[in-house]
């Protein structure tokens, strides 16, 4: 089971972040899926993950790509070290287009059932990344 939920996080990380399907995204989402890193008060169902991808990163940065450089995953919990990166040439959570190469770090947590993410833990580097290029 443990390969299968690592194929389905590398589906998901290819396919819906760095390709932008929106069928994957709902063939791969459980209807109830939570979001615990969500910001306190914020939407956390799988509406919210595909606003995030769609209209924060996809517009902001241009050539995204995503790397898996580990993942490792016991029963129905897969963990990824990735880093999410592109060309900042849109505006970024207020920060206006610098032409600059970005690369925001994450690891994340996805536990899996039924082939599908349903619930979802992490941590990156985006107020580090926002900061930096706010500093220009």
């Amino acid at each position: 089971m443990s390969t299968d939920c690592k194929e389905v996080v590398r589906r998901f990380n290819i396919e819906v972040i760095q390709k932008g399907s929106e069928t994957e995204f709902h063939a791969l989402m459980a209807p109830h899926f939570v979001n615990h890193s969500a910001p306190q008060g914020m939407p956390n169902g799988p509406e919210s993950m595909w606003h995030t991808f769609q209209n924060v990163l996809r517009p902001a940065l241009s050539n995204l790509a995503v790397t898996i450089h580990d993942q490792i995953a016991e029963g129905d919990k897969v963990t990824t070290r990735k880093t999410i990166s592109g060309v900042h040439t849109g505006t970024l959570l207020g920060v206006p287009a610098t032409g600059r190469d970005v690369s925001i770090g994450a690891i994340d947590i996805v536990r899996i059932q039924d082939g599908k993410y349903v619930e979802h833990w992490g941590v990156n580097t985006l107020s580090n990344v926002l900061a930096a290029l706010s500093k220009d």
